[in-house]
């Protein structure tokens, strides 16, 4: 017997265990058989959040108008509008509405009689398209020790006693006080049935005030993937103790104050950082350096930004300091324009940047030395040796990027669809472009090794020539010219926060973007990583659709689906950010109107207003056997098949 063979038996004789006899076999092929042609779950795709919690966690609560549009199939004729957006709020915040409730009627014991039987005819809409094996596991999750109560509710049925048994089951529930446990396992069962499976499309971090809580939720999620964006790498970068990863993330919360996150999220101090920059910057010119963020308090002094100012300088030169550093320990990098402080002369106040001087608005670096410009003074030194430890002992940060690791990757092939956040590096010529920091890899290859490079970065013994490598990879990931990640040229962070020449600010962006309305191109990325082009898609995320944008391209091959969630680029997109939908019916693109106020959603009932772009619509609607979990049900069925055939003759008893 050949070692396959002894393996394939080896596999028999496991699968024998759950399936004991050929009745057990044939039973579970018939569940299967029927699991392939029930419709395929919703997929849910989201981008480039960037520490929006609120947006996130409203969109996500309403997937995407989703529970609203259900609201409305089943009530339209029986509530008003004000009625159904009470009941959509209350699937969405039920601990909050419930409260509302208490306070607002007179005859609550009603009140909870009517809204439980409103919930089950929304839970046994959602829930139609599962088994009841899936959906007592969503209960299972969701509603606790009520998962048998709440199932027995949800059969429903015409028969007079089994409609006196509920409305009994109900009746009680009202009078011993559990009704509001109800509501709130079934408003929770309704939001995690409406999603099938989770896509976020990189970028969870910076910008916004609360990544952390963002991560709370996706933590909670069932079925849940993400495609690293440059911003998450940075981050696995700090959590992994690189100081250049970590100044920058500090660098990019200060600027935009969002000081919540590290001190309260994920408790690190900086108070280190604030007595070294008061007493090294405290009687130094700051104008340059004061934080961009909103007018709201800070920690280091009120709606005073003097003293973050004073950090913000103190962060930037370190940062420019061990970019240096690392610059020059990986000349593969290709990135030596980017060692811009031994260009900057200090009696001139000027910077020479790729041939041209510019003026700078600050030229006083009083840690800053001439003939060793990248190397960090004993100051400097104590407060990255403190952060760098303050990062990597931080139990919360470390436990969100090790879910970001394990439910994480560079791309995801799902369904016959692509998912990057940045792109797949390419020349002028539409060819796939090759990266000496990447081995002189391209394409998948290049891709897989940027995958294995980051986890190596993480994962690696601490101090190992392995982890150095890895880290300083994070950071060319985050920044690196034509990082898949970035798919830039350079990343201006010197020229935009020093030099007033707006010229200088300009970051070329990779080729890949002069090509993405090339359905060619689309096609040839498809093809290069083994995917049938016939109906499969990219979906990419990174780069803000602009305002007048269309954000499908190559003639409906690449969905661009970062719409500004973050609110700094309302301005520039005009709406508050995409969302795609992928369902039995076909795939809508969502563009939603910003989302400002999470207390307003909760008192007023508001809702984020949705436009939906009606991508591809099906005529039938699209099963399961039509999925890759259908490729793995026929796996099993083929498998079972063989079993029956070993029982029938006699092999396996």
């Amino acid at each position: 017997m050949s070692n396959s063979e002894r393996n394939d038996r080896k596999y028999l004789m496991e699968l024998a265990k759950q399936y004991p006899s050929r009745k057990a076999a044939a039973a579970e092929i018939i569940r299967l058989n029927g699991l392939l042609n029930l419709p395929k779950g919703t997929e849910h795709f989201l981008s480039d959040i960037h520490g929006e919690w609120e947006a996130f966690s409203h969109i996500r609560r309403n997937a995407s108008g989703v529970i609203r549009n259900k609201v409305r199939q089943l009530f339209e004729g029986e509530l008003n509008e004000e009625e159904r957006a009470e009941l959509s709020s209350l699937i969405y915040y039920p601990e909050e509405k419930l409260d509302e409730a208490r306070a607002r009627e007179e005859d609550i014991s009603h009140w909870y009689t009517v809204t439980i039987d409103r919930l089950l005819k929304i839970c046994r809409l959602v829930g139609s398209k599962y088994t009841r094996e899936v959906v007592r596991s969503h209960l299972r999750d969701k509603a606790g020790e009520f998962v048998y109560i709440l199932e027995e509710l949800l059969i429903d049925g015409d028969d007079v006693m089994k409609s006196q048994y509920c409305d009994s089951i109900v009746r009680t529930a009202v009078r011993i006080g559990a009704a509001e446990d109800l509501i709130k396992g079934l408003c929770d069962t309704i939001k995690s049935l409406v999603i099938d499976h989770l896509h976020i499309v990189g970028d969870l971090f910076d910008r916004g005030p609360r990544a952390d809580m963002i991560l709370d939720e996706l933590m909670r999620e069932r079925s849940i993937d993400i495609q690293w964006g440059n911003h998450d790498a940075l981050w696995m970068g700090a959590a992994a103790g690189s100081r250049v990863c970590i100044a920058t993330v500090l660098n990019n919360s200060i600027t935009y104050k969002n000081l919540d996150v590290i001190e309260i999220g994920y408790g690190i101090s900086l108070r280190p950082l604030a007595l070294f920059a008061e007493e090294v910057y405290g009687k130094s010119d700051i104008s340059a350096y004061m934080p961009k963020g909103n007018s709201e308090g800070n920690f280091y002094g009120g709606t005073d930004d003097t003293l973050l100012a004073m950090m913000h300088k103190a962060i930037s030169i370190i940062q420019f300091k061990l970019e240096g550093q690392t610059i020059k320990r990986n000349p593969h990098f290709l990135m030596n324009e980017r060692l811009i402080l031994e260009q900057i002369d200090k009696k001139r106040g000027t910077v020479t940047i790729s041939g041209k001087e510019y003026k700078l608005r600050d030229c006083d670096f009083p840690t800053l030395d001439d003939d060793a410009p990248y190397q960090l003074t004993e100051g400097e030194s104590r407060v990255m040796e403190y952060l760098k430890v303050a990062f990597m002992r931080s139990e919360k940060l470390n436990k969100q990027i090790r879910f970001i690791y394990e439910c994480g990757a560079m791309y995801t092939i799902y369904n016959n669809n692509l998912l990057y956040h940045g792109a797949i590096p390419m020349d002028d010529n539409g060819e796939l472009m090759a990266l000496e920091a990447g081995g002189g890899r391209k394409g998948k290859a290049l891709m897989d090794y940027c995958d294995k490079m980051a986890r190596t970065g993480y994962f690696a013994k601490e101090g190992s020539p392995e982890r150095q490598a890895g880290t300083d990879f994070l950071w060319f990931l985050w920044c690196g010219k034509d990082s898949p990640l970035c798919a830039r040229k350079k990343m201006a962070t010197f020229e935009r926060l020093l030099i007033n020449d707006k010229d200088a600010w300009v970051e070329p962006k990779n080729a890949y973007y002069k090509s993405w309305d090339n359905e060619k191109i689309a096609i040839k990325i498809l093809d290069e990583f083994g995917i049938n082009s016939i109906g499969s898609h990219i979906i990419n995320g990174h780069l803000p659709v602009s305002r007048g944008e269309n954000p499908i391209k190559a003639n409906g091959r690449i969905l661009v689906i970062d719409g500004g969630f973050c609110k700094a680029y309302h301005g520039s997109t005009g709406i508050g950010g995409y969302t795609l939908i992928y369902n039995a019916d076909g795939i809508r693109l969502q563009a939603h109107e910003p989302f400002f106020d999470r207390a307003d959603a909760i008192k007023n009932n508001a809702d984020i207003v949705s436009e939906t772009i009606i991508f591809e619509n099906k005529s039938d609607k699209m099963r399961i056997r039509e999925t890759y979990r259908g490729s793995e049900i026929r796996e099993r069925i083929a498998d079972l098949m063989l079993l029956m055939a070993e029982y029938d003759n006699g092999t396996i008893q």
